[in-house]
């Protein structure tokens, strides 16, 4: 079983609208609504390709209720703990404004508690003695504790289970104080982190640096490997650094070579480009995808 936690869920909303009026009212002509949140968008993905997944997180109000069901919908194991207040909704605009196309507005979401995390943590402990892997991915929620998600990569470790990891901030900085199985950043965020290289990144075995239409860098002791691949259209990128983070997550349990970890994470990532639905893949893509995955290797190790 691979284990997921999403800290920090959302409803990912499309909000069609012709422009934007400041200072005057603005009506979404048309509205779609999806699962989301960076670990939700991994266990779909793992879920669709068949893996047996679980996913936990902390839910809040009646929009965490409509994640949850909507993930329990498509045959994943869901729990976590309940937080005060309203789970975010991200909305993502949508319009024949090319400066307006794609611009994001992202709600606070609910506070976190001492007390919430406590026994967040006391449910982690437990569903850890299953997994075979723990993928952490997203955002925490707000006035989480700094090292919230270290505590949880500590006893990955206590109890030797593989860790992949996907934020950013403090939360990053902390956790890398522990061992991790393997980082995804993309470019900005690579950069964002003060330019952190692989040296300095001693405790993580693994960096998958994704940099949009270049491709993937996978850096290991190993070498890097670089994936790519070539899409005639792209209809969304919403989500795809989270599917890629999924095919690191499907290969590393099922594939040893490191190149084949390169191929799945593209092919997972890309095909998440050909759909409309946010966040969300399906195996026939990702199938179709993996034979045309352009790899290479560089000359270089850590």
């Amino acid at each position: 079983m691979i284990l997921v936690v999403c800290p920090n869920p959302s409803i990912d909303t499309y909000a069609q609208m012709e422009c934007m009026k400041f200072g005057e009212p603005n009506r979404f002509i048309n509205i779609q609504e999806f699962p989301g949140g960076k670990g939700v968008h991994v266990a779909l993905a793992l879920q669709e390709m068949g893996s047996k997944v679980s996913l936990l997180g902390f839910w809040a109000g009646p929009n965490g209720e409509w994640v949850k069901s909507q993930c329990k919908n498509h045959g994943i194991d869901v729990g976590g703990i309940s937080l005060s207040g309203n789970t975010r909704k991200c909305y993502t605009i949508r319009s024949t404004d090319k400066q307006l196309d794609h611009t994001e507005f992202l709600e606070p979401g609910p506070k976190m508690d001492i007390q919430s995390f406590e026994a967040f943590k006391e449910l982690f402990a437990e569903k850890i003695k299953q997994a075979q892997l723990v993928i952490i991915s997203g955002s925490w929620p707000l006035e989480s504790a700094e090292n919230s998600c270290q505590e949880l990569v500590k006893l990955c470790n206590q109890n030797q289970i593989d860790v992949i990891l996907d934020c950013t901030g403090v939360q990053l900085q902390k956790a890398i104080q522990e061992n991790i199985t393997a980082l995804h950043l993309n470019e900005n965020e690579y950069n964002e982190t003060n330019n952190m290289m692989p040296n300095e990144l001693k405790s993580v075995s693994m960096l998958a640096l994704t940099k949009g239409k270049d491709g993937l860098e996978l850096i290991s002791s190993e070498g890097i490997i670089e994936g790519r691949v070539t899409l005639s259209k792209v209809i969304s990128t919403v989500g795809s650094g989270d599917c890629l983070t999924a095919g690191l997550g499907f290969s590393l349990i099922n594939n040893k070579d490191i190149q084949d970890h390169a191929r799945f994470a593209v092919a997972f990532g890309a095909a998440n480009c050909l759909r409309a639905e946010l966040g969300m893949l399906y195996k026939e893509d990702v199938k179709k995808l993996l034979h045309i995955i352009e790899i290479k290797e560089k000359k270089y190790a850590r």
